[in-house]
């Protein structure tokens, strides 16, 4: 027979109380901390899982970051093609007035030199810069897209400024300038350039209103392009958005406990404990050796 001696059922009692009370710390420490993962080998898989979904979220972060700034480019450029579509207008309402056989060749001398204004606000519209860089200029690092001139110089250089906004989806943020404002003998400033001749040399500048209108229309184009750019950084966003939110979900609920759940498990616990307490404190009583000392 196996001899249960009163020193191998107080060593067994110590075990069970002390996995009990260890037990019990661990439900406290999880209904305090509110984590279900505190270590990696508290759960290895889900610590895995749990770091994917974490490099998901960085990742969508990023995409954010990189929405927040085409859509600040794309809103730079709107701001200066609208007020590029601003000067052209006021240039067509000038040569409709140069038009008029009565005005003096005062008149049409004043109406000159508002149209070369006007084609300086133009350039400088062709030549805004958003955070050092040229919006026009594609991805060249030119100081401006346009240098003035007759007619000014182009610096802009092929490609297009793009920005990730989902894994597989880029946008390009910038406009081409030539697109946008034409180069060399075509561009809009050769046309500002001609009707401001025209105007100073007497001659009737509404043979200009043709080339007019289609540099107004490559403008107007190019806003447009613009917006359908702006429009896609709008869906992505949205899209960058409802993933965060699930994935934020997900790893909520892979490290984090249920509330409930916790107190519990911590009620079950302390309950399980007192029971031990109980029972160990009946196994370690005084043996009647011990007694007799």
């Amino acid at each position: 027979m196996l001899r249960v001696t009163d020193q191998s059922m107080s060593l067994a009692a110590q075990r069970a109380l002390g996995e009990r009370q260890s037990r019990l710390a661990s439900a406290q420490q999880t209904a305090t901390s509110g984590a279900r993962i505190t270590r990696p080998s508290d759960d290895p898989a889900g610590t895995g899982e749990a770091l994917r979904v974490r490099g998901d979220l960085a990742a969508q972060a990023q995409y954010q970051r990189n929405i927040d700034d085409g859509s600040a480019w794309l809103a730079t450029i709107d701001s200066a093609l609208d007020g590029a579509t601003g000067v052209l207008r006021q240039v067509r309402d000038a040569v409709v007035q140069g038009g008029n056989g009565s005005l003096t060749q005062d008149a049409r001398d004043a109406l000159a030199t508002v149209v070369d204004g006007l084609r300086a606000d133009l350039l400088s519209a062709a030549n805004t810069r958003y955070l050092g860089r040229s919006v026009f200029a594609g991805t060249s690092d030119a100081d401006a897209a346009f240098t003035d001139g007759t007619p000014p110089t182009f610096n802009g250089a092929p490609g297009s400024v793009v920005r990730r906004v989902g894994p597989d989806a880029t946008v390009a943020v910038d406009a081409d300038g030539r697109s946008a404002f034409g180069s060399g003998s075509t561009s809009a400033f050769t046309v500002l350039d001609d009707i401001a001749a025209d105007l100073r040399a007497g001659v009737d500048p509404t043979a200009r209103l043709g080339a007019l209108d289609g540099a107004l229309k490559d403008v107007v184009a190019a806003r447009a392009e613009a917006g359908t750019r702006t429009t896609l950084l709008q869906r992505a966003s949205q899209t960058a958005t409802e993933a965060t939110t699930a994935l934020t979900s997900r790893r909520t609920a892979i490290e984090e406990v249920d509330l409930g759940q916790a107190v519990l498990d911590l009620q079950l616990q302390q309950t399980a404990y007192q029971a031990a307490l109980a029972v160990t404190a009946k196994v370690l009583q005084p043996s009647l050796t011990e007694f007799l000392r």
